[in-house]
């Protein structure tokens, strides 16, 4: 059994896409917007999990460079099949993050 303080230490979070062009965007994306940031990528095929320890950011100036083309947020919506972490979604950035609370 984990316990609370080990679990802690232990917080991944970031998106789970379902597999295509946004998704490896992201996967360009997040590693110029979290430049500091330990990037684990998963890709499946049919999906692509995204992890960091306790936040990872994406920005639409990043999405756009990666996809060369516009990009709204909101479109995350549409190819985001799950997330770990809580998230906060901006028109010029999604973060997931974890906040403990005891």
């Amino acid at each position: 059994m984990t316990n609370l303080k080990d679990a802690y230490k232990q917080n991944k979070v970031g998106p789970i896409f379902n597999g295509g062009d946004v998704a490896q965007a992201a996967i360009e994306a997040v590693e110029w917007d979290n430049p500091d940031k330990e990037i684990t990528i998963d890709d499946k095929g049919a999906y692509v999990r995204i992890s960091a320890d306790h936040e990872l950011i994406l920005t639409r100036a990043s999405m756009e460079e990666a996809l060369g083309r516009k990009f709204e947020m909101r479109e995350i919506e549409i190819h985001l099949g799950s997330m770990a972490g809580q998230i906060e979604v901006t028109p010029e950035h999604i973060r997931f993050y974890f906040e403990k609370t005891l």
